[in-house]
């Protein structure tokens, strides 16, 4: 298991490189990144790792500048000194977010759940695979992160997703709501088409549309079992699109 860590203090570094391999004497550590620049440019190589260890604040920014600049397919465990980021974290690549000062405990508790989703060397892509892998007559599930679990929600018990300051969230038929890594895009390529996207802001599931009626400008108001954060409507020249689509089997 080859790893490299993402941290701009040596000493919490080499304690960190320590302690994994404490616990885990197979364990190799690849490289000591200390900055987003030079993280940045190791990654922009075809870097052959299984796993990174990522302080968040460095010392020239965030290393969420790293994953958003090079395309990293490679789970991350996030150790910090800071709690508010949890869930840019999640959207970064990442399995799981440990709070400084770690122990041996905690990271090898970490490194643990890497190896229960995986047991061997995978991508983190594969990883979501883990999950989200489906046949093609079943509904498949999207991956919820939520404090230090990951874990699936089937699309079939979804009622809608929608958009709300930047963040994506998903809302059950029992009335759960979670914030989700993925866009709207991702979303309306992997759940058509038992889902419409009725506007920007919402994902509808075909069960979940109870009526509709006209709104200004020719527009429809759709009302769904559930509640909703806000008004949905559908733009006119959307109409015929989402009515055809309701009376699909």
């Amino acid at each position: 298991m080859k790893l490299v860590i993402i941290e701009d203090e040596k000493v919490t570094a080499r304690d960190l490189a320590r302690t994994i391999t404490q616990s885990f004497p197979e364990a190799e550590i690849v490289d000591i990144i200390g900055t987003v620049r030079e993280g940045v440019e190791y990654f922009s190589d075809d870097t052959q790792v299984d796993l990174i260890f990522s302080d968040i604040q460095l010392g020239d920014g965030l290393s969420f500048e790293i994953f958003s600049k090079v395309e990293i397919d490679i789970p991350v465990i996030f150790c910090t000194a800071f709690d508010e980021y949890a869930l840019d974290a999640f959207r970064a690549n990442g399995i799981d977010y440990i709070l400084k000062p770690f122990d041996k405990q905690a990271v090898a508790a970490a490194i643990n759940k890497y190896i229960s989703f995986t047991g061997k060397r995978t991508s983190y892509k594969a990883l979501e695979e883990i999950f989200i892998n489906r046949k093609p007559s079943e509904p498949g599930a999207v991956l919820v992160y939520q404090k230090d679990k990951i874990f699936p929600v089937a699309i079939d018990t979804i009622a809608f997703f929608y958009l709300k300051n930047g963040i994506v969230y998903l809302t059950t038929f029992d009335k759960k709501t979670y914030p989700l890594n993925k866009n709207m895009e991702e979303l309306s390529k992997l759940t058509e088409p038992l889902f419409f996207r009725a506007n920007r802001q919402y994902l509808v599931h075909r069960k979940a549309v109870q009526d509709a009626s006209s709104y200004l400008s020719r527009k429809l108001s759709v009302t769904l079992s559930i509640p909703v954060p806000e008004t949905i409507t559908i733009s006119r020249e959307k109409v015929s699109q989402f009515l055809e689509w309701l009376t699909q089997a």
